[in-house]
């Protein structure tokens, strides 16, 4: 049994039964316990608080209610379509109890997040040779920690891995990448501060594909401020992959701090008009209240969330884990009822 129907069993008063689980999906479970607590005390403290005084569902309950998922960093449009289904529901049957309620809020939640989603997310992988991730994102959300985390990853699981150093707008970028791969046990391509970003990407295609690598990683730049410049770079880039890799890059990854709540969501957006973003990373989930921005960006975007950083050591990039995600956000509630 999933952990969405384990949720949904407990909010009905049926018996949970706990499903054994390996060491290895323990850690797993252990890490999104942990790394949702902040946001989960968050969400949970602002439900109870609102049923606290309840007395009936009534227009009031209804702008306090948006107003509080709202404020739980949940996103206009996920919190409308609450809200909606909620009154929809107390239309076909208007008694209820303020527990009633809230369980139906957050089957609610549940039942639009999960939108048919079936299984783990994957990254796409070239089966003729090299497989090209681009890495975009503005400068401070982690984008080349996370880079050299997904290398530790891939070299742990025996995969040849190389990195692109192409960000050259800035020194510092080139550096952290180097002694990431230092660090992780991984070759870096790069180039002078200031140099054509293509030309790097056109350095380490050739090397990925004559020295037979698995996996080419490539860090750019994040100047979102000047999107018509960025733009163009990136432009070049994909045309460079595509002229040396059939199919070109197999995923472009947006990297997001988390802690930055709704502002992830409108770089998200923005940096959708910029390149073809095919996933998310949200990093610094565990360090903050407003993980709840995950919900928004999956109501808003039809952009997968593909990874997650729960902790600041090597082997916290985590694969996003829908279901897990869910059961940490609400897990305070449910437990109570089960």
């Amino acid at each position: 049994m999933g952990l969405f129907d384990r949720i949904k069993r407990a909010f009905t008063g049926e018996d949970v039964v706990q499903e054994p689980v390996n060491e290895e999906k323990r850690i797993v479970i252990d890490k999104f316990d942990k790394g949702m607590e902040k946001t989960r005390k968050s969400f949970s403290d602002k439900l109870n608080e609102l049923f606290a005084g309840f007395r009936e569902v009534d227009e009031d309950f209804f702008d306090d209610l948006e107003e509080v998922l709202i404020s739980a960093d949940v996103g206009f449009d996920m919190t409308i379509a609450i809200s909606d289904v909620l009154r929809e529901e107390m239309r076909l049957k208007p008694a209820r109890t303020g527990e009633q309620v809230k369980n139906l809020i957050v089957e609610t939640l549940v039942d639009i997040y999960e939108k048919g989603q079936i299984g783990l997310p994957t990254i796409k992988e070239n089966p003729d040779g090299l497989t090209v991730v681009l890495f975009v994102g503005v400068n401070g959300v982690g984008k080349t920690t996370t880079i050299g985390k997904y290398a530790h990853k891939l070299k742990s699981e025996g995969k040849k891995v190389l990195l692109a150093a192409g960000d050259t707008f800035r020194a510092g970028a080139i550096e952290q990448l180097e002694v990431w791969g230092e660090r992780v046990g991984v070759d870096v391509v790069t180039s002078d501060a200031k140099s054509d970003p293509a030309s790097v990407v056109f350095d380490a295609l050739k090397k990925g594909s004559t020295e037979h690598y698995d996996y080419l990683l490539v860090d750019t730049a994040g100047r979102l401020q000047n999107k018509v410049n960025l733009m163009k770079e990136l432009e070049k880039i994909n045309r460079i992959i595509h002229r040396e890799i059939p199919g070109g890059a197999a995923e472009t990854l947006l990297v997001l701090d988390a802690t930055t709540g709704q502002n992830a969501l409108i770089q998200a957006k923005q940096f959708k008009e910029t390149t073809d973003v095919t996933g998310l990373i949200l990093t610094k989930l565990d360090g903050t209240a407003k993980g709840g921005v995950i919900l928004a960006i999956r109501q808003e975007m039809e952009i997968p969330v593909k990874f997650v950083g729960l902790g600041e050591g090597m082997n916290d990039l985590q694969v996003f884990d829908p279901e897990q995600y869910i059961y940490g956000l609400v897990k305070d509630l449910v437990e109570k009822k089960a």
